[in-house]
């Protein structure tokens, strides 16, 4: 085994992993290294965000998935930098990792735009701890506004305000609108949790940018339905524990989610090439680092254009075809055959739900909005889930959501941690 190509992967994401499935039965051994011990469905994430399904449903041990392959050793690290003359990666605590070919898929975190100290009072979503961590604060949120006897705090502190209306933020304001207004006024006495407020805040002319301006439309409407106030065309310029200021407006609000937008790993300084604004490196058209042929670059950490010079959306139907193409290329190489042509992106679609029995698809040609968007979106994330206990815990958990409306993951779990509390007024004690 020592003697074969070795491939090394940085990450197991959905480009990380289809590459080392694409290698299943190539003469390589391939070391899979992430900073996580699991592989992520971020597409659902949100979902453990606003309490509809839990942790486990959406996520597996990277170890398990390749127990069966004897030629894929799974490492649990961080790669802190890449000596591409020694063909060897860094792990933070010193140790090098020899490679003959390199893909590396690491990903991409949050951006604020210059404004990282934002980042404590408005959590992105990325992780699982990121998706912990917003769901503990907004069921803490109903749990101090019970407690709490001043008005203005207890507006506050029933404020929610997320901010970017990409498919992240709608569906995020979506699904908390619906459950404060539909699925917790039974169950607290000393608030009207109906009379909680979602602000849905995008710098933009309209939400959902990405979609056709009479989907966005609709989606607007929907949320607006559901009684998500919708502000675009007026950017966040701060962000602190006792709200949010929209424009030069200040909005008392306790709980915010950051959902606008995304900074690539540092790969591209690792290898010294350029980058784009949001840091992914810039590839060739075969999704290699320019000048260095034995290191692929794929996912959200790479810049890559189709169809006249769109940028590749940072989706997982897109890191999974790269991650399908350099496999092909790899395999190639090792045998002497002819390798694939330049990597063409499809375009499969754009999907977004807004709360839990609407959603707008987006196909080109072919568009659809509503409650059969609903059931096809379902469907298609369902397909693409790990493990047929996973689809079926999934989708009793949404059948079971859209026929009562009660949310099946409402535990808080984790105590708030010493930033957290530090972060909170000095008029609000957690209970």
């Amino acid at each position: 085994m020592q003697d074969r190509h070795h491939v090394v992967v940085v990450g197991g994401g959905f480009g990380g992993l289809q590459l080392v499935n694409g290698l299943a039965g190539a003469p390589v051994r391939v070391t899979l290294i992430d900073r996580r011990n699991h592989h992520l469905f971020q597409p659902l994430l949100y979902q453990v965000a606003t309490t509809l399904i839990a942790t486990s449903e959406i996520a597996w041990p990277i170890r398990h998935l390749y127990r069966d392959r004897p030629e894929v050793t799974t490492l649990l690290g961080e790669v802190t930098g890449v000596d591409a003359a020694a063909k060897a990666v860094t792990l933070r605590g010193g140790q090098a990792i020899d490679y003959d070919t390199l893909v590396i898929a690491t990903g991409a975190t949050h951006a604020y735009f210059g404004h990282d100290e934002w980042e404590p009072v408005a959590p992105g979503l990325k992780t699982l701890e990121d998706a912990t961590t917003i769901r503990r604060r907004v069921l803490l949120a109903f749990e101090q506004a019970e407690l709490e006897e001043d008005p203005a705090i207890r507006e506050a502190l029933l404020t929610f305000t997320v901010i970017g209306a990409g498919p992240t933020g709608v569906e995020l304001a979506g699904i908390i609108a619906e459950m404060a207004h539909r699925t917790l006024p039974s169950e607290f006495r000393r608030i009207d949790t109906r009379q909680a407020r979602v602000i849905l805040v995008e710098a933009g002319p309209r939400i959902l940018a990405a979609f056709s301006e009479d989907l966005s439309d609709y989606a607007k409407r929907e949320l607006e339905r559901l009684g998500v106030e919708v502000r675009t065309g007026t950017p966040v310029t701060a962000c602190t524990a006792e709200g949010v200021t929209i424009g030069e407006t200040f909005v008392a609000s306790r709980t915010l989610v950051w959902a606008a937008g995304v900074q690539a790993s540092p790969a591209a300084r690792w290898l010294g090439i350029a980058e784009d604004r949001a840091g992914r490196a810039i590839v060739s058209a075969d999704l290699q680092a320019p000048g260095h042929d034995d290191i692929f670059v794929i996912g959200d950490t790479a810049a890559v254009t189709y169809d006249g010079g769109k940028p590749v959306p940072g989706i997982a139907p897109a890191a999974k075809q790269q991650g399908a193409y350099v496999a092909k290329v790899i395999r190639a190489r090792l045998s002497g055959g002819k390798p694939p042509g330049d990597f063409l992106y499809r375009h499969q679609g754009s999907l977004a739900t807004i709360g839990r029995r609407a959603a707008i698809i987006d196909f080109g040609r072919f568009k659809l909005k509503g409650a059969l968007a609903w059931w096809i979106w379902g469907i298609a994330h369902i397909y693409f889930l790990i493990g047929t206990r996973s689809r079926f815990a999934v989708a009793w958990s949404w059948f079971w959501t859209y026929l009562s409306g009660q949310h099946s993951a409402r535990l808080i779990t984790q105590k708030e941690t010493l930033r957290e509390k530090a972060e909170q007024p000095a008029s609000i004690s957690a209970p």
